[in-house]
């Protein structure tokens, strides 16, 4: 059974290694630098066929929405099986690909051999997996998938972003 941390605060990003929406390495990123509205975090595997399949065309369809201009995007790669091939270096591939401008993070396995840390804490049951969050930092979903309709209809009633 897959947990789901749906209607409960959003926790922090404890990501190690990032590249920015250019592909350079950048400090760690934070939900807040993300922006004060909706936020949608997509974690993946770079040898993740679904990712390849559904989610990345996902996130590119909402990236490019303009319903969503004003939302903060980020995709990490949860590195939790094939660390061999699932490697950082990897990222700036996934980034262009897509022609998405939007951070990129990576983490591997803990010091302990277990999940990403990021994995645990948002109770993923694999990849792909989105979380949608609200401008409170509450998660709206979550889950292999997003109901992208609901996601939108949030985003838009919510109203333009303030100057």
């Amino acid at each position: 059974m897959i947990q789901t941390i749906a209607e409960r605060a959003a926790p922090e990003l404890t990501v190690p290694y990032w590249i920015d929406a250019d592909g350079k390495q950048r400090p760690p990123l934070t939900l807040e630098e993300l922006g004060a509205r909706y936020r949608l975090l997509f974690f993946y595997q770079h040898w993740c066929d679904g990712c390849h399949s559904t989610g990345f065309p996902t996130l590119q369809a909402l990236v490019q929405n303009p319903s969503t201009k004003n939302v903060g995007f980020a995709a990490v790669q949860t590195a939790f099986e094939g660390t061999y091939v699932n490697t950082r270096d990897k990222l700036p591939l996934d980034q262009q690909r897509y022609g998405l401008r939007i951070p990129f993070g990576h983490e591997g396995r803990s010091p302990l051999g277990v999940n990403p840390t990021t994995m645990e804490n948002y109770c993923t049951g694999g990849t792909p997996w989105f979380v949608a969050i609200d401008p409170d930092g509450v998660v709206l979903q979550d889950g292999f998938s997003i109901d992208t309709d609901r996601f939108i209809g949030a985003v838009s009633e919510s109203g333009p972003a303030a100057p």
